[in-house]
């Protein structure tokens, strides 16, 4: 590519997205350096998973891990700090919550984002190249706004659909992301069929804002055999440790995978209170009109999905048979993937890749690619099967955070210690 590089803003590293993972790398990088960082997302704010925040909708991680206080907890965008400075601390206290609103933690991150320097919102960076001698180039709206020595990936996840379910029109079947978009539309009659798919915790909060809507036909269809709920034990949470996520290292990646997979009980679940909450509220629904408003049906993985008329029919497979369900309306909420990364073609084609074809993540959390001596790629959110279910969720982000800094700089800035485990790791 031509560059003037004179022109453009010269930064230590870039991160691409805006979200919690880069936030907790801004947050501590300029608290404890120079470092000059900049980030760069399409979203216009803050706001994260916003269109998800229905009443009533909690997180799944404790507030302790927050972005910062897990390797600095005297940082002052702890959230410990953010309740104080904003006056709720005593009222969320009294409010004896196990695990916090998700709309808190929305206004933390906001809250969190505005102490942070050199945030770019309405910027989706469209490709990322790299030029021997000057760095990695941010490009947006087909120019560069950004050179860089390190560059970091922090571009979250986007819903799926499933193939079977892709042709159906957008006003009959939708992702749960846009279900508050369609309720106007659908309450014009709320004792239509609307069936969620999918078993996890996306989908039992769109099951969840359906019935508070007024919904009384909701069929939840779920894959697995039963609705489950997050393992929370003790020993479940010892893998959401840094002594669990160095046990990983030392292993191949064929048996970190299967470890990875058997643990997924412990995160791809739902939280027991959520589940508890939608049975105490069917239950109440039942005794005022005499029958439940949703029947759970778990073990249905939906197949396929065709438009018959002014019905969306869904074709399931169960255990030993098959099954249809008529309904006026779908929410999709079956999961999400990775987003792809905005790489030029001549950069993408100096990475390395797995035998899966997934990028190559090393123990830091850089890439490996022919160039990364001097110039390091670091990717988060994108090593579950390397690093453990927690680099998919919030749980260890400041641990994260540090770890990309304390290699981007060649010295151990944080001290992360993760002592006393009473687990023996095999």
């Amino acid at each position: 590519m031509t560059s003037n590089k004179t022109d453009l803003p010269y930064f230590s590293v870039v991160g691409i997205g805006a979200g919690p993972a880069n936030l907790s790398l801004a947050a501590l990088l300029q608290a404890r350096t120079d470092q000059r960082i900049a980030l760069f997302d399409k979203a216009a704010d803050s706001s994260w998973h916003s269109s998800l925040l229905h009443p009533g909708v909690r997180m799944q991680t404790s507030w302790m891990k927050d972005l910062v206080s897990l390797v600095d907890p005297t940082h002052k965008l702890s959230f410990l700090n953010y309740l104080v400075t904003e006056g709720r601390l005593f009222a969320m206290i009294n409010s004896q919550f196990d695990v916090i609103p998700r709309r808190e933690y929305m206004r933390y991150l906001a809250w969190a984002s505005g102490q942070i320097e050199n945030i770019h919102y309405s910027t989706p960076i469209e490709e990322v190249s790299f030029v021997e001698g000057e760095g990695f180039y941010a490009i947006s709206g087909g120019a560069p706004v950004a050179r860089s020595q390190h560059l970091v990936i922090g571009v979250g996840t986007r819903p799926t659909v499933p193939a079977g379910l892709s042709s159906l029109p957008d006003d009959r079947a939708f992702i749960a992301d846009h279900l508050a978009l369609h309720l106007p539309t659908m309450s014009s009659d709320k004792t239509a069929p609307v069936a969620v798919i999918g078993g996890g915790q996306t989908g039992i909060e769109a099951v969840l804002r359906l019935l508070g809507a007024g919904f009384s036909n909701i069929k939840w269809l779920g894959r697995r055999q039963w609705f489950q709920t997050i393992d929370d034990s003790p020993a479940a949470n010892e893998i959401y440790r840094p002594a669990h996520q160095q046990y990983l290292q030392d292993l191949t990646r064929g048996t970190r995978r299967r470890l990875v997979e058997d643990a997924n009980p412990t995160g791809d679940a739902l939280t027991p209170g959520v589940l508890r909450t939608l049975y105490q509220a069917n239950y109440d629904r039942m005794l005022e009109f005499g029958e439940y408003p949703v029947a759970m049906l778990p073990g249905r993985d939906v197949t396929e999905g065709v438009l018959d008329g002014k019905d969306v029919v869904l074709h399931c497979s169960t255990a030993e048979r098959l099954e249809q369900h008529r309904v006026a309306y779908a929410v999709i909420a079956v999961g999400r993937q990775s987003a792809p990364v905005p790489f030029s073609a001549e950069l993408r084609e100096r990475l390395d890749a797995g035998e899966d074809g997934d990028l190559v993540i090393e123990e830091d959390y850089s890439v490996r690619w022919k160039g990364m001596d001097d110039h390091r790629i670091y990717a988060l959110n994108r090593a579950r099967f390397s690093h453990g279910i927690p680099d998919a969720n919030l749980t260890l982000l400041p641990v994260r955070a540090a770890m990309v800094i304390n290699s981007m700089l060649g010295s151990e800035l944080f001290q992360i210690r993760d002592e006393l485990c009473p687990v023996q790791w095999g």
